[in-house]
């Protein structure tokens, strides 16, 4: 067995804002908040945080997972999730290039954990969301011991990876006025694969109308420069115009004259520049034609459950050498004495003796890992240990109780295995998706799986094992009447 080494010193499981305020308050530069987890374990098994003595996990502090509108105003909590936003009517009718993006990031297990928030504390220019907040006018509000400040997004970051934030500040809410009537908005993407792809280049523009004249437009840009950029030249230039194809055709060339694009191992300076303008032409035209809808998903796989994960602490909890996890595994309860400083994965198959959730790349790319936590399907390579106390979680292992799960079942009959090493994932997300939609689309389906990856086969025979586990249970759920 290999060794795991610690991954930190301590870790609080807190349940208010004001225990969270007060320990990045006693420990400044050397704490940190983890919501999601999806960039800062990545950053800590790299050995990133070489000073980093404590985590600081807010994922159960109730309220701060709400999206409301008020006086035209859309806020964000510190806890929205990718899908979240994905699955808010309110962002899609009135902030669609936000959910366009979210639904661009990662896959069902990354969206279930992976939080806005932190995506702009991350501060890539890479990050998909940022660019269409940017183009939205939003700001966001920091929260210390000290008090709040608002902070316009576009002052936020200052450079790759950087931001304005001081240690001891949460990231407590993101906020942008709703689009109205007269405005309408879309966000691209361009990756090397068709999900799970880290932008080449995006883009995110909003426009406001009088009749068929622009009077207002916002054009950002992600991955081409340091920061989230936006257009002015081609911003200015739209304003009194109808989107007419010279029109169009100048507002792109224009955006696309972006000063020192980033030049790196996913595409040239040159290739960058040259996809901006045909993402930013490909927008235009959209919003000139009012198509910009038309391939937002309906009732997209969000592999979440009844509570979309939403978990809950009575108190909060200090997590060290000496504090047993206790939870719920497969409906058997756990008190177990060891790996606190581990990941969920490596405890479950460690500690807790349940080695059928697979390690694949430890990055949250493969989906081997996949687990259901409070309900909602999640990377377990991506997650601490210690989320797990109070928790209840469901594993490979427990799908199955006198019989197979359909969708095990399925995968024997349709020989969808074959070195078997993804199947536990594949298992997961399909069992998953079936409970949320018992008779799902082909499309839907393949959305469904977009966080699993099979090096064996061709997905064909996976496909065909959803299907027929979908029929099985909608010809069970028929004879049921």
């Amino acid at each position: 067995m290999v060794a795991i080494i610690a991954m930190w010193n301590r870790l609080y499981s807190v349940t208010t804002l004001a225990e969270a305020l007060a320990l990045l308050h006693q420990y400044g530069e050397r704490g940190r908040i983890i919501a999601g987890g999806t960039d800062i374990l990545i950053e800590i098994e790299r050995g990133q945080r070489p000073h980093l003595e404590a985590l600081i996990d807010i994922s159960r502090v109730p309220g701060l997972d709400t999206i409301t509108l008020d006086d035209g105003v859309i806020r964000l909590g510190a806890l929205v999730t990718h899908n979240h936003v994905v699955d808010s009517q309110l962002l899609v009718e009135r902030a669609l290039p936000l959910a366009q993006a979210a639904w661009e990031v990662g896959a069902p297990q990354i969206r279930n954990r992976a939080t806005i928030a932190g995506n702009l504390i991350t501060a890539s220019p890479a990050n998909d969301t940022i660019t269409p907040l940017r183009a939205l006018g939003a700001s966001v509000r920091l929260t210390s011991l000290k008090g709040e400040r608002v902070v316009a997004l576009a002052d936020f970051h200052t450079g790759l990876r950087k931001s304005l934030m001081h240690p001891d500040e949460l990231l407590t809410a993101i906020q942008f006025p709703a689009l109205n009537a007269n405005q309408r908005g879309m966000f691209i993407k361009l990756g090397l694969r068709r999900a799970q792809a880290i932008s080449v280049v995006n883009a995110a523009v909003v426009l406001t109308f009088d009749g068929d004249s622009v009077t207002a437009a916002r054009i950002a840009l992600g991955s081409v420069a340091p920061t989230i950029i936006q257009t002015p030249d081609a911003e200015q230039y739209l304003i009194g115009k109808s989107l007419t194809a010279e029109t169009i055709r100048e507002a792109a060339r224009l955006a696309a004259a972006v000063p020192k694009p980033i030049d790196d191992v996913r595409a040239t300076a040159a290739y960058r520049a040259d996809m901006v303008r045909v993402i930013v032409s490909r927008c235009l035209r959209a919003l000139a034609a009012g198509t910009e809808r038309e391939r937002y998903p309906v009732r997209p796989p969000l592999l979440w459950g009844a509570n979309a994960g939403r978990g809950t602490l009575d108190r909060a909890i200090e997590h060290d050498a000496r504090t047993p996890i206790e939870t719920t595994v497969n409906g058997q309860s756990y008190r177990v004495d060891t790996g606190q400083h581990k990941t969920l994965l490596h405890f479950l198959r460690d500690d807790v003796g349940l080695p059928g959730t697979k390690e694949g790349c430890s990055e949250g790319e493969c989906g081997a890992c996949t687990v259901f936590l409070d309900g909602a399907a999640v990377m377990a390579c991506m997650i601490p240990a210690p989320r797990a106390h109070g928790a209840d979680i469901v594993t490979v292992e427990g799908l199955s109780g006198e019989e197979l799960h359909p969708i095990q079942r399925a995968f024997i009959d349709q020989g969808a295995v074959q070195c078997g090493y993804c199947t536990p994932g594949f298992l997961m997300a399909g069992a998953k998706l079936l409970e949320e939609q018992p008779s799902p689309s082909s499309d839907q389906i393949m959305q469904s799986i977009t966080g699993n990856l099979c090096r064996c086969t061709g997905y064909y025979k996976i496909i065909e094992a959803f299907k027929q586990a979908s029929a099985h249970i909608t010809e069970q759920a028929a004879q049921s009447f």
